[in-house]
């Protein structure tokens, strides 16, 4: 008997039906839905297919959550093998053999260092949780408050991250510059940039006038994600490094966007040799499901039972879709991948600059990338800088995308960087598809008749 596919009329409606309800009665503080207006009903690697029908390049992976893709069947393997299995899915904070696997693979990834002398605290399902985790171990192994973050740092939506993150103020934290060459707060760019900064940085925590409350920790991410795509550099991270262990002062790594082989390696701090007193991980690792992590050196492990804790701390079957994911990261070299086929993607786009003046810098690092898009024709903001941004034209940009069937998101300071977080399974022709429908929409936006919608306030 042959299945009669709905018409498209029929699509459409559920499509706009779906969309039209969450509207009305989902919480004016979504995000995602309000700039990629789609219903996902299937999905598998890089493709969703919406409720109406259309296909589209996912290259938000769940803001950099699946590191393998949709619906890898890897991952689906190990979920239904814990189902069929019978054991618990909850189960809090007990030992099960499920979590043993997992935290085996994870440990078997880590800086050998810190690998060797670890302890490892499940803190619940989303990274900020295990931000806050972070923030209330070095509190309490130091007796100290203090945080030390820098401009443009993102750590999550709970209060404590948001204070650490770079839209926030609280005056326990103290915000550090955070290098980058583009846009350098010096306004020098390059090594002497980040040499001025981590100046400023050992200046500031030795003066004794300096007004910094004694610091519990220093939390930094190594490359910049929702600011805007910032790779920190090498020789800076190993410099904050020299400067936290001189002083005592616990360093921690956010890991969560940055882990699992999006950089070009296992994790973005290996690229300087920095090794961190806290890691803290979630998204990837939890191979799409909800999972979140901090691992310490156990020379911080002074906290007291219950000190922190979690319902869903115990979720086993992120664990195992997590454990499946890692090993599989690791044994295919899908870091190596990365590395290779973001450094093809970044220059290619890197080549579109000099037909597209609105390309004011492309950067990244694996396949972590971001395309910052300016408004030539402007006055640039401080003498001799770069053009302002052009937030305007990066939201006609993501939605000429969306059109052309590519998901990709915006960021920045001032929401004027495009972000590419696709997934390490990404294959060359994928890859090439998704620059084209980039360079497709670039192009069409800049025609576009809206584009001097006004920015102004921001520049």
């Amino acid at each position: 008997m042959a299945v009669t596919e709905p018409a498209p009329g029929a699509l459409s409606a559920v499509h706009e039906g779906i969309l039209r309800r969450q509207s009305s009665r989902e919480s004016a503080a979504r995000t995602y839905a309000r700039s990629l207006p789609i219903v996902p009903v299937r999905a598998r690697g890089l493709t969703i297919e919406g409720a109406d029908g259309r296909r589209y390049l996912d290259c938000l992976s769940g803001a950099g959550t699946l590191a393998l893709g949709h619906n890898h069947p890897v991952v689906l393997e190990a979920v239904r093998k814990v189902l069929d299995s019978g054991a618990p899915l909850h189960v809090l904070d007990l030992a099960t053999p499920v979590k043993d696997a997992f935290v085996t693979e994870l440990f078997s990834t880590l800086p050998k260092e810190l690998a060797d002398d670890a302890r490892i605290q499940f803190c619940g399902p989303a990274g900020t949780d295990a931000v806050e985790a972070a923030f209330k171990l070095v509190r309490a192994a130091t007796g100290r408050t203090g945080l030390l973050a820098f401009t443009g740092a993102y750590h999550g939506m709970t209060a404590g991250a948001l204070e650490a993150s770079g839209g926030a103020q609280d005056v326990r934290v103290t915000r550090l510059p955070f290098p980058q060459d583009y846009r350098c707060p010096f306004g020098i760019g390059g090594e002497r940039g980040a040499e001025v900064a981590a100046h400023w940085t050992e200046h500031l925590l030795d003066d004794p006038k300096g007004g910094v409350p004694a610091p519990a920790g220093m939390i930094v991410e190594p490359v910049q994600g929702e600011g805007g795509v910032h790779p920190a550099p090498d020789g800076w991270l190993r410099r904050m490094r020299a400067v936290t262990a001189a002083r005592s002062i616990p360093l921690i790594a956010d890991e969560v966007q940055t882990g699992v082989g999006r950089t070009g390696a296992f994790w973005a701090v290996e690229h300087s040799g920095v090794v961190p007193d806290v890691m803290v991980m979630s998204k990837a690792i939890g191979g799409s499901l909800p999972l979140a992590v901090i691992v310490y050196r156990s020379g911080l492990d002074l906290w007291q039972p219950g000190a922190h804790a979690g319902t869903f701390r115990g979720n086993q079957l992120a664990m195992a879709a997590g454990a499946a994911t890692l090993a599989y990261v690791r044994e295919n070299r899908l870091a190596e991948r990365a590395a290779l086929l973001g450094a093809r993607m970044t220059g290619r786009l890197q080549g579109l600059a000099a037909d597209h003046p609105s390309i004011g810098d492309v950067r990244g690092r694996g396949l972590m990338i971001g395309v910052e898009l300016v408004d030539p024709e402007a006055v640039p903001v401080t003498a001799g800088g770069p053009p302002p941004a052009d937030p305007a034209l990066a939201v006609l940009v993501q939605q000429e995308c969306l059109r052309r069937g590519l998901i990709v998101e915006l960021g920045g300071r001032h929401s004027a960087v495009v972000r590419l977080l696709p997934p390490l399974t990404l294959t060359d022709e994928q890859a090439a598809a998704v620059v084209d429908r980039l360079a497709d929409a670039l192009a069409a936006a800049e025609r576009s008749p809206h584009r001097r919608v006004a920015a102004g306030s921001l520049r």
